[in-house]
Formats: structure tokens, C-alpha cells, sequence
């Protein structure tokens, strides 16, 4: 079980102060969130993709090329590349680049993102989003596959004995997952490919997350991949934990109410019994985090947390990554109990690169 963080970059105002931080302040506590996260032993930081006000990461390539430079260990992913309107010829140059960087410490999420305007602002019609997460994903593949393409599409102008460079670390692309929340469309998608599936289940109840991963382990399975229960499945969760649950309860709901996403809705309490929003204590959460497995219809692979967001304040970020670190130590031990042996662990670029020499060994 990879046990990570991931943030969408948002600038908000502390309701408590009601200052939100200066986007330079921002950028630079996500660099220190990062840091911290290796220190504590997580496995996994992921930024998203943002091009509007009030989020900053528009660079993701640029955060997580400086996060690698002063990291060792840490897997370094996107919490959505926007697949439908990033250039896929970008995508590959950008990502391989930074792969070589980080020493292969890189993977990405395809998304189509949920900020309707960044459509058109990149030349791109948003009822075109399904088609265009096909397409570009299927140019991408190639890119990364082949070293010389010749290909012609709906949404780009054709290519021509093109070469992306530089070429992938030792020949092996970075693993995939396609985030979705609602879309049968990727789940359809990961499966064919045999790619990863990160259901960002914050807001959504356990039965709709459910049916979701349980169609792409069906059609994982259908396309050849492996036993359904093979299939790489990611789960998110928001977090907000203290020593008492009274506590985090207290401290969580001011930024709930003020949040536009969680506010105005249904109850803290309801939403938490309902979502994957965790606020509580260490032993209240674990226990929360175990029942993951209903939604991931089985073991799965990757769990996220959201713990920067809707303007909570910077030192107690960093102690609930702090708190996050002891608890994926006990998550992890957890979820090792009954784990089936065939069920693989996350993808990496030593995995992958390890797979692909056995391959060609036995076709020797």
C-alpha cells in the first residue's frame, strides 16, 4: 500500500484570520509539505493542475522538478494532468524529462479536470471532453512507445516522422493512473490499457465509488490484464486528525462551513458518514481507513489525503502530515494482514523496468 498526500494548490482565506496566504506563500508551503512528507515516510506526493484563481499550481512539472531535486525516496505523481487540453506531444516531453530527473520517481493521473472554462482558454470545446481523453491518451501512448510516429487525429495537427525527447528513462514510460469520479468512459479507458484507476471519492457515497472501481476491475479482467483483483486501484480521502476527536471536530468545522465546496450542504457529521471525509482521532481514522476496502471492492493499491486544503493554517498542515506518517505505519500493517499474494503493489519505474527485462528475456 503506497500512503501519500495530494493538493490542488487552492488559495483560501483562513476563516479563523480571514487572510489567505500570498500565492508565493502558498507555492512555497507545498515545497515544505513535500519535504515533510519524505521525512515522515510517506511514499507519495501529488499536486493537481489548476490554470484559474484561487489555485497556483498552473507548473506542475516545475513543482515536482524542484520537490525531486531535494528528495530521495518520495513518488512524485500529478493529482490531475489535464488530458484534454494539454498537448499530448507536451505531456510527453514534459514528464519524461522530469522522469530522467527524478531517477524515475514519477507518475502521473489523467484527468479531465473540473474547471468548465480551461476549455476554451486552450483552444478546446469541453463537450469534446470525453472524445479528447481518448484520443490524446492514445497519441500519448504511442509518443512514449515508438520512436519515430506518423499519426493524424481529430484535435491536433497530424504528426510527421516525429520523435518525443528525450525518450522515456531506460525505455519504460511512467506509469498511468486515469482519475475519474462519475465517467464509466475512464474506467473503460484504464481497463483496455491495463492502466491504474484513482477514484477520487471525496464527495461521493461508498456505493456510487464502488460501482465505478468494480466496472474497471470487470473490464480489466475482460481485456486480458489479469484477475479483476489484480486490477491498480487509488482511493482519496480528506483528513483533519488530533489526539481527540472532539478536537479535530472543533478546529475542521469552521473551514468546512466556509468551504464552497462542503458548505451550505449537508452536515459535517452527515458528510462524514457518508464520504470519504476523515476528522477525528488516530484510531477513529484508522478504522475509517480500514472500511476502504468496500469501497476498492478489494485490496487496492494507493491512498491519498487531502490535508492542505480550504485554508487550514500551515503549522497544522504540517502536523497532520506529522500524525499522517504514524498512521500509515499502522495502515500499512493492516492491510499487509490477508492480502492476497497475486494481488501486485503499485506500479514503479523499478517494477516496470524489472517486468519489461523479464519480458524480453523470455521472447529471447
Amino acid at each position: 500500500m503506497q500512503v501519500g498526500i495530494f493538493g490542488v494548490g487552492d488559495v483560501v482565506a483562513d476563516p479563523g484570520t480571514g487572510r489567505p496566504p500570498t500565492e508565493h506563500e502558498r507555492i512555497k508551503a507545498v515545497l515544505e509539505y513535500a519535504q515533510l512528507a519524505e521525512d515522515v515516510g510517506l511514499d507519495v506526493f501529488a499536486i493537481g493542475e489548476h490554470h484559474n484563481p484561487p489555485f497556483i499550481p498552473s507548473s506542475r512539472t516545475t513543482i515536482l522538478g524542484y520537490v525531486a531535486a531535494r528528495t530521495s525516496r518520495l513518488q512524485l505523481s500529478t493529482s490531475t494532468t489535464l488530458i484534454t487540453t494539454n498537448d499530448p506531444v507536451k505531456i510527453a516531453e514534459d514528464y519524461a524529462m522530469l522522469q530522467h530527473l527524478a531517477d524515475g520517481r514519477v507518475d502521473l493521473m489523467m484527468g479531465r479536470g473540473n474547471t468548465g472554462p480551461v476549455y476554451p482558454w486552450f483552444g478546446q470545446d469541453i463537450r469534446n471532453g470525453i472524445a479528447l481523453a481518448v484520443e490524446n491518451y492514445a497519441l500519448l501512448r504511442r509518443l512514449w512507445r515508438e520512436d519515430v510516429v506518423d499519426w493524424e487525429g481529430k484535435f491536433r495537427t497530424p504528426l510527421q516522422g516525429f520523435t518525443s525527447t528525450p525518450r522515456p528513462l531506460d525505455d519504460v514510460p511512467p506509469f498511468v493512473w486515469h482519475g475519474s469520479i462519475r465517467s464509466p468512459e475512464i474506467a473503460e479507458q484504464a481497463a483496455y490499457y491495463g492502466d491504474g484507476f484513482f477514484h477520487n471519492n471525496l464527495f461521493w457515497p461508498k456505493r456510487h465509488v464502488r460501482e465505478m472501481i468494480e466496472l474497471y476491475r470487470r473490464r480489466f479482467e475482460h481485456y486480458g490484464h489479469g484477475p479483476a483483483d489484480q486490477a491498480i486501484v487509488g482511493l482519496a480521502a480528506q483528513l483533519y486528525v488530533r489526539k481527540n476527536s472532539q478536537d479535530a471536530i472543533r478546529e475542521f468545522r469552521p473551514h468546512y462551513d466556509a468551504s464552497p465546496i462542503y458548505g451550505g450542504g449537508p452536515s459535517l457529521e452527515q458528510t462524514s458518514q457518508d464520504t470519504a471525509l476523515l476528522v477525528g482521532s488516530p484510531d477513529q481514522v484508522i478504522e475509517r481507513i480500514l472500511q476502504f476496502r468496500e469501497y476498492a471492492a478489494g485490496d487496492y493499491q494507493r491512498q491519498l489525503f487531502n490535508v492542505d486544503g480550504l485554508g487550514i493554517p500551515h503549522k497544522a498542515v504540517l502536523e497532520q502530515i506529522e500524525q499522517l506518517g504514524e498512521i500509515a505505519a499502522a495502515i500499512r500493517k493492516e492491510f499487509a494482514v490477508g492480502r492476497p499474494a497475486h494481488v501486485p503493489d503499485a506500479p514503479t519505474h523499478a517494477s516496470l523496468k524489472a517486468a519489461k527485462e523479464l519480458s524480453a528475456e523470455a521472447a529471447r
